[in-house]
């Protein structure tokens, strides 16, 4: 399984990587201070020239795609939890799931869609590194087998114990994840939970489904309906903007 490791001891605050990613995903230039629809890593600044980076976690096992009734999120066997668009009816559960609460919903479009790093699934399908990867100019973000780079992990932590906390962030938490994080205490205190259980979070999530009133199964089933709808209603004037203008573009006399 393919995974990131961050090191914030090696991070500079350039934004290679939000470039990249912005670039790789279409992203608009801004913005950049915030996690959004728009913005899939955001590195924040804790002050003294640290920082730490906001993304999704891309957990071993994730409770989105736990939550998600219909599979519109997965956790591929290369590593990425990837999002179906195709298959989402907007119940948002996996916003809801999510531990790190990392997954953005398009609020202001007619055709909204979760939005988050997919881990840039198109590369690692290819056995290329992830655009941030490739992009940071100092290493601080990895690519490689998950493993691997834990072992890289506790390398670093051991040469420099009393620059990095002992702890690897993201080889336990939650199942473990697909993004490793490594740094000082201080900074590691300020950037994660510190309740987040080692358990993985799906056991919790079914727990919780399996409670729901049927209610809200008939909601589920409503918010189908509407998805449906909606998109066949799109369908249909595309149909008829594409009929328009082969009418106004007809023989040459």
């Amino acid at each position: 399984m393919k995974a990131l490791l961050y090191d914030i001891n090696l991070c500079i605050g350039c934004e290679a990587c939000v470039d990249a990613c912005k670039e790789h995903n279409g992203l608009p230039e801004e913005p950049r201070d915030k996690l959004c629809a728009t913005n899939f890593t955001h590195l924040v600044d804790v002050g003294d020239d640290e920082f730490y980076r906001r993304m999704c976690m891309h957990c071993v096992d994730p409770a989105c795609a736990s939550a998600c009734p219909v599979g519109a999120l997965q956790k591929t066997p290369e590593g990425p939890v990837t999002y179906d668009y195709d298959k989402c009816i907007g119940c948002r559960y996996c916003m809801v799931a999510c531990p790190f609460s990392v997954p953005r919903y398009e609020w202001d479009t007619a055709t909204p869609r979760v939005r988050k790093c997919e881990m840039c699934k198109d590369l690692v399908a290819e056995g290329k590194p992830t655009a941030c990867a490739a992009a940071c100019p100092t290493g601080a973000t990895a690519f490689g087998e998950r493993d691997e780079l834990i072992a890289e992990a506790w390398k670093r932590i051991s040469a420099d114990p009393d620059n990095y906390a002992h702890h690897v962030f993201g080889e336990e938490e939650v199942g473990g994840t697909s993004v490793l994080m490594i740094g000082p205490k201080e900074v590691l205190d300020v950037a994660f939970d510190a309740d987040l259980p080692d358990e993985a979070l799906p056991e919790r999530t079914w727990a919780v489904m399996s409670r729901i009133p049927a209610a809200v199964g008939v909601v589920g089933v409503g918010l189908i309906g509407i998805n449906w709808i909606i998109r066949r209603r799109m369908a249909l004037a595309a149909e008829g903007e594409t009929d328009s203008t082969n009418d106004g573009h007809g023989e040459v006399q």
